[in-house]
């Protein structure tokens, strides 16, 4: 296996910087990267999507070109769910009220939260 990939990104080769320029004289041209696998500085490792990406640009530019396909590999025809427990908590809470005579005021309430137990 090679210790090297080349940016996916379907646009990468034609992003204008300095190390992209590569031949001699006037046979110039934009190249894709090359990036060292398992050497990205993100630190997400053997199966990072920088592997194959040389930044978040060209991984976009490659979803957007590319998206219906990468659904069809998956498709999702319901909703995925997750059971949970549900608890009502009450709180004890401060709202402040601002009148001209006194000023600002603290003022204590009770409000409701829904707080989700796993």
């Amino acid at each position: 296996m090679s210790n090297y990939n080349w940016c996916h990104g379907p646009n990468c080769h034609t992003t204008e910087t300095q190390s992209r320029v590569r031949g001699s004289g006037d046979n110039k041209v934009l190249r894709t990267i090359k990036i060292k696998e398992n050497a990205n500085y993100r630190g997400y490792g053997r199966y990072s999507m920088f592997n194959y990406f040389c930044g978040q640009n060209c991984l976009m530019d490659f979803i957007r070109l590319h998206l219906q396909a990468i659904v069809a590999i998956a498709p999702r025809s319901k909703a995925l769910e997750t059971p949970v427990k549900v608890e009502k908590v009450k709180e004890e809470r401060y709202r402040y009220r601002y009148d001209s005579v006194n000023g600002q005021e603290r003022v204590p309430y009770t409000s409701t939260r829904t707080k989700i137990i796993s």
